[in-house]
């Protein structure tokens, strides 16, 4: 299912959601222009490493440079499909979560969900060596606000139907809600097979932290 349009206009300009989109995708450019080893060392700096970043807790706990990741890494991308999906979401779900929350604020809940992401992704996976990169928990963390604040949204989705594609109207809460479970059973999945590359865990700690800090943010604008 791809998602196409949401049936909520905004109320005001998605300010902080477009300076995010803006940036990801220039700093994605600029990691096309990397040779192999300057793009691996890129990648290992700022990317987050479980097993790196526990070690540097317990021997640099008050080093702000072992923390970093945990927000770097939401700016790096491992590929065109990677990249486009996670900013594709993030301007179709993002404008409405950032018009409830106003722009500061959105910007706080992003990176937030974000670092909560990452941290979940750590604990289920502590000894990884493999670089953890990409927006999706904090986007992730934009799907569960949006869950909860507009649930009866109706998303446009693309579906593809054997040879044939259609588009229908989704509800949010089941879009969403299916959207979850995937990224559960993945996630389920994940821990008893070696190997795998992607943050599945990422996804669902961002998703509940969304659920949660959406209602801790004063709201904005109600619909």
């Amino acid at each position: 299912m791809i998602p196409i349009r949401d049936n909520i206009r905004s109320r005001s300009i998605p300010i902080t959601g477009y300076i995010l989109i803006i940036s990801t995708a220039v700093i994605f450019m600029k990691e096309l222009m990397l040779e192999d080893g300057q793009l691996d060392q890129m990648v290992a700096t700022f990317g987050l490493i479980p097993a790196v970043f526990l070690s540097g807790l317990d021997s640099r706990l008050t080093d702000i440079t072992v923390y970093l990741p945990l927000v770097t890494n939401l700016f790096l991308h491992g590929g065109w499909l990677h990249v486009i999906g996670n900013l594709w979401y993030l301007k179709i779900f993002g404008d409405n979560v950032e018009d409830r929350l106003g722009h500061g604020n959105f910007l706080i809940f992003y990176l937030l969900c974000g670092i909560i992401a990452n941290l979940a992704q750590v604990i289920v996976d502590p000894a990884s060596t493999v670089p953890t990169i990409g927006a999706s928990g904090a986007i992730s963390g934009v799907l569960g606000a949006y869950f909860i604040s507009f649930p009866l949204a109706k998303v446009s989705t693309l579906i593809p139907i054997f040879f044939f594609v259609t588009v229908i109207e989704i509800p949010a809460m089941l879009f969403l809600g299916l959207w979850f479970v995937l990224q559960l059973q993945s996630g389920t999945a994940s821990l008893y097979m070696a190997g795998t590359n992607v943050a599945w865990w990422a996804h669902i700690g961002g998703f509940a932290a969304g659920v949660i800090l959406v209602k801790l943010f004063p709201r904005r604008n109600s619909y």
